[in-house]
């Protein structure tokens, strides 16, 4: 019989897989949490208008990457293929405007139907944040300061930089586009495929394109800065100035952009050139006027998502510390007195694992192989003077401790 495989672009999730992305998220809600973020959860199907409205007709994640369906009563339904205009959705939805401003947070799968590569599958994992109803440069700051002490608490503080740009506000962005336009129409000829097809819906989005001529082409564009108003360049300084005395260092990349017209003022990403050339591995900006696409009020909003799988990539497994400690006893009567330890230890938060079968020799060898930090070996000479053995399996010292003083002992090896 042919063996059952997973779907294309989808990966089942366990071992050290699933740690890494455990660990990331379990870090994100941690510091996330302190800021005063409130974890939201929205469905994995919405309707198509959720992301047309969003992203754009035109956009490559609705017009080549969405998986979508139709209902048998007609209506058309698509997976999530990221996460901001789900919550915006759910924000209209729910009346949440009575609670504003508003800082929310979420995690949970996405799927877009392109090509698998590193880093990128049709099923795969973001988490993010939205800071709603806050339109001065102190929200942005506190999304890029909590973006950068993410990835610092993940062991990356010397896999990233961070890329900043501004792209003004409505006035400072019609007026480049216009011009941006008239640049490139210039150069219809040379254009790829692709930006043809943007040039007269959303001309911003060319300057994303990977085409190398494109590339070559936009060298010579109008610069978005030379655009900016005097309350769009304000903002911006403010925002560079608080970046600033917080010590985060960041580049200035006057080609960074977002492509549809909600999008204002900051844009940021983190990238990393140690994933290949999609090297962005969180990315962010403020968006005030998605809330009202989505037929709510105009109320202003800045966030960023990341995606787990890339991130996974740039961490190490030895920095996801297993705390299991395993018990290991002589002789089945010795049974009760295991139980009773792992209890001991479970009431305390500390994970336990009893190993029932097999000798000592394979007891500790299937120790080793879940990865458990110390073993507790309980036996019958040892007990008798109410003791046992601690095994630190890191170095495979081992000592023998009276039971008394076990978990003291445990959080020295912890």
């Amino acid at each position: 019989m042919k063996k059952i495989q997973p779907v294309r672009g989808t990966h089942d999730l366990f071992g050290d897989s699933y740690n890494k992305k455990f660990f990331i998220e379990k870090e994100a809600s941690n510091l996330i949490d302190l800021y005063g973020y409130n974890e939201i959860e929205t469905p994995i199907l919405e309707y198509l208008d959720v992301f047309t409205n969003s992203l754009g007709v035109a956009s490559d994640i609705v017009s080549k990457e969405m998986f979508t369906l139709t209902t048998s009563k007609g209506n058309q339904i698509a997976l999530r293929p990221e996460g901001t205009a789900g919550v915006a959705r759910a924000f209209v939805s729910n009346g949440l405007a009575q609670f504003l401003p508003l800082k929310l947070f979420y995690k949970g799968p996405m799927f877009r139907r392109e090509r698998p590569q590193k880093g990128r599958l049709r099923q795969f994992h973001q988490i993010g944040i939205e800071y709603l109803g806050d339109n001065s440069f102190f929200a942005d700051i506190e999304v890029i300061s909590i973006a950068n002490k993410f990835l610092h608490k993940l062991g990356l503080s010397e896999k990233f930089k961070l890329e900043i740009n501004s792209l003004g506000d409505l006035e400072s962005r019609e007026s480049y586009t216009h011009d941006l336009k008239r640049f490139l129409k210039e150069k219809k000829k040379d254009l790829s495929y692709d930006s043809l097809m943007r040039l007269d819906k959303n001309p911003l989005r060319i300057l994303d394109s990977k085409d190398k001529n494109d590339i070559k082409i936009l060298s010579d564009a109008p610069v978005f800065s030379d655009y900016l108003n005097s309350p769009s360049k304000e903002f911006y300084t403010n925002l560079k100035l608080g970046l600033d005395d917080l010590g985060i260092e960041y580049i200035e990349n006057p080609k960074l952009v977002r492509g549809l017209d909600y999008y204002c003022h900051t844009a940021f990403e983190f990238i990393s050139n140690q994933i290949g050339s999609q090297g962005t591995i969180l990315a962010g900006g403020r968006y005030d006027g998605l809330i009202q696409r989505m037929g709510g009020n105009s109320t202003s909003g800045v966030g960023w998502a990341a995606g787990i799988e890339r991130l996974s990539l740039l961490i190490k497994t030895r920095i996801l510390q297993n705390k299991t400690i395993s018990i290991i006893f002589t002789s089945n009567k010795l049974l009760p007195k295991a139980f009773s330890l792992a209890e001991q230890l479970r009431s305390l938060d500390i994970k336990t694992d009893i190993i029932f079968s097999g000798n000592i020799k394979k007891q500790l060898k299937r120790a080793n192989k879940v990865k458990s930090f110390a073993a507790i070996i309980v036996g019958e000479d040892e007990l008798i003077n109410n003791n046992i053995i601690l095994k630190d399996l890191s170095d495979s010292s081992q000592k023998e401790i009276k039971i008394d003083n076990l978990i003291e002992e445990v959080k020295k090896i912890l």
